[in-house]
């Protein structure tokens, strides 16, 4: 029994070790940009060249925190190195889980910010297309990422070989095919956690973290005349 227990222990140590610097350093990534959009979107900055530059640093940073989800590569290899269903249901899982729901959450609550400052300066029908131009750059820097191995930061320190692989890349069948796909999965997986997020939102009654003040303000209004 002591030996079993011994031989559990390491392998959820293998399992930890293997994967937590990984997930502390994604999520660091994943969480820049979060951390921007409630600097850019949510304190009502006027346009100056300081938040134009932190809009480039912004969607420079915004695929690594959807490039999480392809971490699920990750899982598969755990799960298949690990003999101990009760090491795979009770840390694998949960570990993994929560790593990849959490950075795409900060992929969600960016754009959540971004579409309140939409909202706010009166541009609220660019809303889907923000959107959907944001899912395909990200599709496009997810492959970057997985595939060529290009980081955020590459943009700055070698431009011209990105700039190439992206126009060598990109006319390809494969690569296209592969950031269509991404590009399909990320629509629909924001638009589910969007809907939850802003479910659990309102339900709490943090309407104002999703509407500008004065979209509330309307809001309770129309709730008003309904009772």
């Amino acid at each position: 029994m002591r030996e079993r227990i011994i031989a559990l222990l390491g392998v959820i140590k293998w399992v930890l070790s293997r994967n937590v610097g990984r997930i502390v350093w994604n999520l660091f990534l994943a969480f820049i940009p979060l951390a921007l959009s409630f600097w850019l979107f949510r304190r009502g900055k006027s346009r100056s060249f300081v938040w134009w530059l932190g809009l480039v640093v912004f969607l420079a940073f915004l695929p690594n925190a959807p490039y999480i989800l392809t971490d699920i590569i990750h899982l598969i290899h755990d799960v298949r190195a690990v003999d101990s269903v009760w090491t795979v249901t009770l840390v694998v899982f949960p570990l993994h889980l929560a790593f990849i729901l959490s950075g795409f959450e900060a992929y969600v609550l960016s754009l959540i910010n971004l579409g309140y400052y939409l909202q706010r300066i009166g541009m609220k029908k660019l809303i889907v297309a923000a959107e959907l131009s944001i899912h395909a750059l990200c599709a496009v820097g997810i492959y970057l990422g997985r595939f060529p191995r290009y980081n955020s930061w590459d943009l700055i320190t070698q431009p011209d070989a990105l700039v190439d692989t992206v126009v060598k890349d990109l006319i390809g069948k494969i690569p296209l095919a592969i950031v269509f796909i991404t590009f399909a999965v990320l629509t629909i997986l924001y638009w589910l956690f969007k809907q939850v997020t802003i479910g659990v939102l309102w339900q709490r009654g943090a309407i104002d973290f999703y509407l500008p003040a004065d979209k509330v303000i309307a809001h309770q209004n129309k709730t008003l005349k309904h009772e």
